[in-house]
């Protein structure tokens, strides 16, 4: 095939992003890293908008891996992207595609009029700040040292905590025996409790011994089942608040018609963002 006459016409990358993780925590082969650290972004196709729009493709995670490997070629597998980078990495995707200016809805709560809010994301981006995953917990003889969880990891878990939000609300009003109920009700709790158990032991790296040092997630997780509960509390603890840390900061909003001042939780909903 001859070359295309039109390939100096096709998309260029529109802003250049850093990434919150600094291209840790990637596996080999899943990132290309340019020297000066900073990935570029390109906006999105046609294609790419359609591909966004397509429920299922949303909801099993599929949409946003194909946008994100599209408009980030650098990123050559996107279900291995830690999760302290997805929010950065789609914000950059919004502002290269539609420019840094997004509007969000918000009710005040004290008027209660509703009214639409500019906001720049590229001051969100600038408060997405790198974490420290270098500081461990020390519990008696042990060493225990944290990551993030991958996108493939977040996405499967809020797939299965949608499934079984849904069952939980189906059984309660579903016509069976009490009996019935609670069966069906103690398998979910069990399903939601292992959940939790597998993403803790996802959530450390590893954990070091006077003689050895342990990365098997199946073994972090037989551990987490099987040691006392203020070891378990004191890890758990540590996650949510490296989890927090990630958060983004509420907006600070003044009402045009009271004038009252208010905090406006923000989000990246991946089903509405490029909407």
């Amino acid at each position: 095939m001859s070359n295309n006459p039109l390939t100096e016409f096709f998309r260029s990358p529109s802003i250049y992003l850093r990434l919150p993780s600094n291209g840790d925590f990637y596996p080999d082969g899943s990132l290309n890293m340019p020297e000066n650290n900073e990935l570029p972004v390109y906006p999105m196709t046609a294609i790419d908008e359609i591909t966004y729009r397509t429920p299922d493709a949303l909801y099993n995670g599929s949409a946003v891996i194909n946008v994100i490997e599209s408009c980030v070629p650098d990123i050559k597998n996107a279900w291995a992207i830690p999760g302290i980078d997805v929010d950065a990495i789609l914000a950059a995707i919004r502002i290269a595609s539609y420019g840094h200016e997004m509007e969000i809805s918000t009710t005040c709560p004290k008027c209660e009029e509703a009214v639409s809010y500019g906001i720049d994301l590229r001051l969100i981006l600038e408060q997405m700040q790198t974490i420290d995953y270098d500081t461990s917990v020390n519990v008696g003889d042990l060493e225990i040292f944290f990551k993030p969880l991958n996108y493939k990891q977040i996405n499967d878990s809020n797939v299965v905590q949608f499934e079984e939000q849904k069952l939980i609300n189906v059984i309660e009003d579903a016509e069976m025996s009490e009996e019935d109920k609670l069966a069906r009700l103690s398998e979910a709790f069990n399903t939601m409790t292992k959940l939790t158990i597998d993403s803790i032991a996802h959530s450390i790296n590893y954990i070091k011994t006077p003689e050895t040092l342990v990365d098997n997630s199946a073994h972090i997780a037989e551990f987490l089942n099987n040691c006392e509960r203020s070891v378990y509390t004191k890890i758990r603890d540590r996650i949510l608040d490296i989890k927090k840390q990630t958060e983004l900061k509420p907006l600070d909003i003044k009402c045009t018609s009271c004038e009252h001042e208010y905090k406006q939780p923000f989000t990246l909903d991946m089903s509405n963002f490029f909407g």
